[in-house]
């Protein structure tokens, strides 16, 4: 069976929480392999990555500190997380315009 690999993307994103992907939900149920945040800011900021499920708020990180310039990388060393269709990931930070998300994603892994 082959892998049906997706990636979304987000650029300059601030204090309003940015919905992976694309403003919507995942309609399929997906494993999330790999998340990279980068700072594009001139200072350090924190950041946030949540997945909404039943309207509660679940974290994979929270307020995590990211240098100017640096970048934070979550499922590092082959975590994966599982969204079932409904899901919504959330990408937020403290500071306006100042990340960039890269969300790599294998879909329809299962019925």
């Amino acid at each position: 069976m082959a892998q049906n690999f997706k990636r979304y993307i987000a650029r300059s994103i601030g204090a309003s929480a940015v919905p992976i992907p694309n403003g919507a939900n995942f309609s399929t149920n997906d494993a999330v392999v790999g998340i990279n945040l980068a700072n594009i800011a001139a200072t350090a900021i924190t950041a946030s990555v949540f997945i909404k499920n039943n309207n509660l708020d679940y974290y994979l990180v929270k307020d995590a500190p990211i240098p100017s310039g640096g970048a934070l990388q979550l499922l590092d060393g082959g975590a994966k997380v599982v969204v079932q269709s409904g899901d919504r990931l959330y990408v937020i930070s403290d500071t306006a315009n100042s990340l960039d998300a890269w969300v790599s994603v294998v879909a329809a892994i299962s019925d």
